[in-house]
């Protein structure tokens, strides 16, 4: 049911009269002989699901005995092929990538590393350390421990293994009991526990954090409480920081956008409008440009002004 219930909340949904060769062939067309016809290749890719994009991927094959994605590679470029790349790649492969590429990077990128961990749910962890051990060869968590410093190790190891534990111990009052009772429990638990240290201490948990912790272990619990609130409001506030100001962090960008645009596209465009004065689609329209802004757009759905 869940699913078919977040289904309804994205805004790109599966094609209803999908057929795998004849998109095939539009894309084929569309890359073949001089000049790239980039229009035709983004109206398709944004009105299919991943699930369809991956059996055309795989029909592309059979019909041309080539590799889809590669010739996309060969075909676009800059922040469009990124996106592009990005709609073609399955969800699980898709954050796998993009946390390998935050730890293995220049520079630990721990923005990355805290926006999918904190908004994932538990099963998805459990399957990203799945498919991180047998993509890689190696563990998600020492991966992320080699590559981080003290309190922001700590936090995310107790995160990793216990975002899909809601166990019941107890706990003192430390800063690493702190981030344990953040780590070990579901979002409705932790939504109680807030209301309850509200009562208690007449603060908001999120002042606190801001107020006893600093830097990246900062970021991560503000994310973990955010989330338990609400994803869509964290994925709202996400982009518009991506977007605020001088400059655009294409990355965040692209990669919140392909990865929820099946999701819970609609309630980020909501909330997203409830706590700025514009709408989502308002703000990448006056920030991006192309066929870049055009895919995105279509991915957005529409203009909540």
């Amino acid at each position: 049911v869940s699913s078919m219930l977040q289904a309804a909340r994205g805004t790109v949904k599966a094609s209803p009269n999908f057929n795998a060769s004849a998109d095939a062939e539009v894309l084929q067309k569309a890359m073949k002989g001089l000049g790239t016809d980039e229009d035709a290749i983004l109206q398709l890719l944004t009105a299919r699901s991943n699930a369809q994009r991956q059996e055309i991927k795989n029909t592309y094959k059979t019909l041309f005995g080539k590799d889809l994605i590669d010739d996309l590679k060969g075909e676009l470029g800059g922040k469009f092929e990124t996106l592009i790349v990005a709609l073609m790649t399955p969800p699980i492969a898709y954050d796998v990538t993009s946390l390998r590429n935050a730890i293995k990077g220049a520079g630990t990128d721990e923005k990355v590393l805290v926006e999918i961990l904190s908004s994932r749910t538990p099963e998805q962890v459990k399957d990203i350390i799945a498919a991180y051990r047998q993509e890689y060869d190696d563990d998600l968590e020492e991966d992320v421990c080699g590559d981080t410093s003290g309190h922001f190790k700590r936090l995310l190891v107790i995160l990793l293994q216990a975002l899909f534990k809601a166990g019941e111990e107890k706990f003192g009052t430390d800063e690493q009991s702190f981030v344990t009772i953040l780590g070990n429990r579901s979002a409705e638990h932790l939504r109680k526990v807030f209301d309850a240290y509200m009562k208690m201490s007449g603060y908001e948990m999120e002042e606190s954090i801001q107020r006893e912790t600093s830097g990246p272990l900062r970021d991560l619990l503000l994310a973990v409480v955010k989330c338990a609130r609400s994803v869509p409001a964290y994925f709202a506030e996400t982009l518009y920081y991506a977007m605020k100001g001088a400059g655009t962090d294409d990355n965040t960008l692209i990669r919140v956008m392909a990865s929820r645009c099946e999701v819970d596209m609609m309630d980020i465009r909501n909330e997203f409008r409830r706590m700025f004065a514009c709408s989502l689609h308002s703000m990448i329209k006056g920030d991006t440009g192309g066929d870049y802004r055009k895919a995105l757009l279509l991915l957005c759905g529409g203009d909540d002004a």
